[in-house]
């Protein structure tokens, strides 16, 4: 049974749709595990609902024609990462808008996508073991829920421990992936510890000129206003590494965007 739906390789592979497209094909399994939950997709740690997406099957990407466009000339950007001193770097993302459900998130997983598509062939191209982990996203208000787990008071070792390791782990994959998403990192009303963890995250990808798709309800000049940990000068480095691009329209919600 064909399964050319659910792979984020199908636009690029020829045996898509055929009879040879299967789940026992090595390049799906590679991708998303045997089960179709593993996999580098699985390890990049999208959500479910945007696990697959690309930028040619994104439901966001009537509403930002546009955008998408730009988005369809970035990603060809991304054969940078196989060259040892290429004469520009992948540029960073800085997602934002106002109002919530106008496709940052979608596009930024859709990104993600085609992100690990391109990493998987270009290894093969090179003869190279593409990394199991080439890329990672954060759902930062997912992340403060597991902060909060184990930093509640009376909360039961059981609880707080698991959560913990899980928090600190995520922590790590998001600080050194070559290519993340930190989703919605304008966060308001968390306490001094956890920005100061998530601080770290951006720093250090900042630091270490990491590429990084960045998704916010507030413009990138306006970050420090609300996130006091971040200074003027990382958002200056922030600026000189990011391409900024403003999203609008209506909310979407229900159709996977965010």
């Amino acid at each position: 049974m064909s399964n050319a739906k659910n792979c984020i390789l199908a636009q690029h592979c020829s045996l898509a749709g055929g009879a040879q497209c299967t789940k026992l094909c090595p390049s799906y399994i590679a991708n998303h595990g045997l089960n179709g939950a593993g996999g580098r997709v699985g390890a990049a740690n999208l959500p479910s609902g945007y696990r697959g997406l690309t930028l040619a099957n994104s439901p966001a990407r009537e509403g930002q024609a546009g955008l998408y466009r730009a988005m369809d000339a970035y990603v060809k950007t991304f054969a940078r990462q196989f060259e040892v001193e290429p004469d520009e770097p992948i540029k960073s993302l800085y997602f934002y808008s106002d109002a919530p459900g106008t496709g940052k998130t979608t596009t930024a997983a859709a990104i993600i996508g085609e992100y690990i598509v391109r990493h998987y062939i270009g290894s093969i191209q090179r003869n190279r073991q593409a990394l199991d982990r080439p890329a990672y996203f954060l759902d930062v208000n997912a992340w403060q829920t597991l902060y909060n787990e184990f930093n509640r008071s009376r909360v039961p070792d059981d609880i707080a421990e698991p959560a913990a390791r899980q928090f600190y782990s995520q922590m790590q994959h998001a600080k050194s992936a070559p290519f993340a998403v930190l989703d919605d990192i304008g966060v308001r009303d968390v306490t001094e510890g956890f920005r100061g963890d998530l601080h770290a995250i951006i720093n250090h990808r900042v630091t270490n000129e990491l590429v990084t798709i960045f998704t916010s309800n507030v413009a990138l000049k306006d970050l420090n206003t609300v996130f006091r940990e971040i200074t003027p000068r990382l958002v200056d480095r922030m600026r000189a590494q990011c391409i900024e691009r403003e999203f609008v329209g209506i909310s979407h919600r229900g159709i996977r965007s965010a």
